[in-house]
């Protein structure tokens, strides 16, 4: 999934995530003040280094802490996937079976018109090796939520035997196109009436997946906890940059090497044994 390249040490606060994340709710449009290199938040809580690193990326832990988290942890939870695209080439599903893939999500569309022109290679790779699979839709803030949703069920089939749809939502900073502001109570407005569509139309629960600086800004404080949520954290465990949020998969890698995978993939952790895994997956593909 394309999330922010925030490569430089971010500020760090102390105090709770809602404290380092109040944020406007009122209005939306063209932001006068739009930099390529911030994410494009409205929050009450000022800058301090506007053009660079929001400061209300906060640390949920003290900092020093942050040794006990590393994302290395990763190799505690049992069961492990991959996210792809286009941008992953022409996968081989089998191979990528073989050497422990358990699950895989795959991008199908993104906004009102754009679809993923490997979706359904990967699709249809990814059923026959035998792989739980499920597609994801990246959104696109400056189309309609009616128009985001009709795209990915154009594509995107309703099949019992799938894992739930994925909201993917993230900053867009460099887009050339989208120069909207995000409010919070707008942006979860919006996120509501697409999943609750999604939900409608393929008969599950969809799940959200989310960078760091958008829950922090957006989804902080609780907001659509109804839903279950896929969390990146390249650098540290979820606990650092989620607090308490109950998460229930973990995008801990974005660079890394699967077999049957050409070039570099994001992988990706489910929180819970391999029981509950079972568990889990005879629950989201019955039907």
């Amino acid at each position: 999934m394309r999330a922010l390249n925030i490569s430089r040490p971010l500020s760090l606060l102390t105090g709770s995530l809602v404290a380092a994340s109040l944020l406007a709710s009122c209005g939306s449009g063209i932001d006068p003040s739009y930099s390529y290199r911030s994410p494009r938040f409205s929050t009450s809580a000022p800058l301090s280094h506007a053009k660079r690193d929001p400061d209300f990326l906060a640390y949920a832990v003290p900092e020093s802490d942050l040794p006990n988290y590393p994302a290395t942890l990763s190799a505690h939870y049992a069961v492990h996937g991959i996210d792809v695209s286009k941008y992953q080439g022409d996968i081989d599903w089998q191979q990528a079976k073989d050497s422990g893939v358990a699950f895989a999500f795959i991008k199908a569309t993104e906004g009102g018109d754009a679809i993923d022109s490997k979706f359904q290679r990967n699709w249809e790779g990814a059923r026959a090796a035998g792989i739980p699979h499920g597609a994801y839709h990246f959104v696109y803030w400056c189309r309609p939520p009616h128009e985001e949703i009709g795209n990915f069920k154009s594509i995107v089939p309703v099949e019992p035997d799938s894992l739930p749809p994925v909201l993917d939502v993230e900053a867009t900073p460099t887009s050339k196109t989208c120069k909207r502001t995000l409010y919070r109570e707008e942006v979860l407005a919006d996120m509501r009436k697409m999943l609750e569509e999604l939900e409608r139309h393929y008969g599950k629960k969809p799940i959200i997946y989310s960078s760091v600086d958008f829950y922090q800004a957006i989804l902080h404080s609780d907001a659509l906890s109804e839903y279950p949520i896929w969390v990146r954290s390249t650098k540290y465990h979820p606990t650092v940059r989620y607090g308490s949020r109950k998460w229930t998969f973990w995008q801990y890698r974005s660079d890394g090497a699967v077999p049957g995978v050409p070039g570099a993939v994001d992988q990706n952790a489910f929180h819970g044994s391999h029981e509950q895994w079972e568990k889990w997956l005879k629950e989201q593909t019955q039907g």
